[in-house]
């Protein structure tokens, strides 16, 4: 009997958060993730601002998008089509850098 198709899960080794998810430290130490989470009450980790940064501009292009911000697609599939379309029309309106 075959296995699951497409490449095997892997674990991340630690996982970056706010201090909103100060409660979950327990559960991600018995999944054998390292939690970089500041404890509330204490000062933030510094430099975490540049590491969440990059994701959070990796997603705000699709913001942009009023149907993608606020869903209004009941089935996955029309919501699935909106969000590749709006990534197709983001690379598109991206400058093109020149080559020498």
């Amino acid at each position: 009997m075959a296995g699951r198709s497409g490449r095997p899960r892997k674990r991340p080794e630690a996982l970056l958060g706010d201090k909103g998810y100060d409660s979950n430290r327990a559960e991600l130490r018995e999944r054998r993730i390292l939690p970089v989470i500041s404890r509330k009450g204490t000062p933030n980790i510094q430099g975490m601002g540049k590491l969440r940064y990059v994701v959070e501009q990796t997603f705000a292009p699709l913001h942009h998008f009023k149907r993608l911000a606020i869903r209004w697609e009941r089935r996955t599939e029309l919501h699935d089509a909106s969000i590749s379309l709006a990534c197709s029309v983001i690379c598109w309106r991206r400058p093109k850098k020149a080559h020498p």
